[in-house]
């Protein structure tokens, strides 16, 4: 890949480091103050949520080591088609909560309906948290359509709260690598714009010391790629640019793509973003998501690996 560590941070400093990065969004876009305190409400809970995964034993995996190196080696990320079982009990208050905070950040009823069908077991907390770590935004979709309710709120919750047990489980492979070499070759072998992990894109790409590292936008995974290139098609003629939307704010691009019509943000960075902070970084950069989409650039599906 090869795939980089990201240190993580005590609860203190992950949440002092987040009102940081809150306090100078405010100043800098006060139109981002009601979306900047969603966040805030949002991101405490995935920071506790976190903590309480952390404290608890994971479930025991069938995943050996040559197995999953096996696995990468045709492309395929190490948690696709897997059966992972979900601590629920522990998410499952979490996934509520969400869904309340959500709602009384402007979502409304619309959010309201979704905390309903999970409390009343319309919506089985265990499926749609194994959807989500399965990535499988049809399922989800056509469930909550067929509920009548507001599919990509849905996969948000779900995302949110499945997010500090997938990063969990991304970090102990990455752990286990240390041990395993056939495991951590085949890691270094990675060349997909995906993540290895767990099959998202990328929410951005974070340049530290010179170094450009994919952020998962799922589990926050760190990975670089050997060649500059397109993360989606590989393109690297003429048709993939990078671009920086301000003149004046080199530091923070955009990646752009014609042959396939995908963008990447990249932005310059003392260090990396830990782990669940990326969402800030990714509201920070909102200007050049703006900014892409109104070329006619996007972000394809994500992959489907039954196939």
């Amino acid at each position: 890949m090869p795939s980089v560590r990201v240190p993580g941070a005590p609860r203190k400093s992950l949440m002092d480091a987040a009102e940081g990065r809150w306090s100078a969004i405010d100043r800098a876009r006060p139109d981002l103050g009601p979306a900047v305190d969603l966040q805030r409400r949002l991101l405490t809970l995935v920071v506790d949520l976190a903590a309480t995964v952390d404290s608890k034993p994971l479930p025991r995996l069938s995943l050996p080591g040559k197995y999953l190196a096996a696995k990468l080696a045709r492309g395929v990320p190490a948690f696709a088609g897997e059966p992972i079982p979900l601590p629920v009990a522990s998410i499952a208050p979490t996934l509520v909560e969400l869904c309340a905070q959500l709602a009384a950040g402007g979502a409304g009823s619309t959010a309201d309906r979704i905390r309903d069908a999970i409390e009343s077991g319309g919506i089985d907390a265990g499926s749609l948290l194994a959807a989500s770590l399965a990535r499988d935004q049809n399922a989800i979709r056509q469930g909550a359509t067929h509920r009548g309710l507001a599919p990509d709120l849905v996969w948000l919750v779900a995302e949110l709260a499945a997010s500090p047990f997938v990063h969990r489980l991304q970090r102990t492979i990455a752990d286990r690598a240390d041990d395993d070499a056939p495991l951590a070759a085949a890691l270094d072998r990675w060349t997909h714009g995906y993540c290895a992990a767990c099959g998202s894109w990328p929410a951005l790409a974070e340049v530290a010391g010179g170094r450009r590292v994919l952020r998962c936008s799922f589990c926050a995974a760190a990975w670089e790629l050997n060649a500059y290139a397109c993360i989606y098609c590989a393109e690297a003629g003429e048709a993939f640019v990078t671009a920086a939307p301000d003149e004046e704010r080199k530091d923070r691009r955009v990646e752009v793509c014609a042959t396939c019509g995908g963008y990447l943000k990249t932005v310059d960075v003392s260090e990396l973003s830990p782990f669940p902070l990326l969402a800030i970084a990714d509201l920070e950069t909102m200007d050049l998501d703006v900014a892409a989409m109104e070329r006619g650039y996007g972000r394809p599906p994500l992959k489907d690996f039954t196939r």
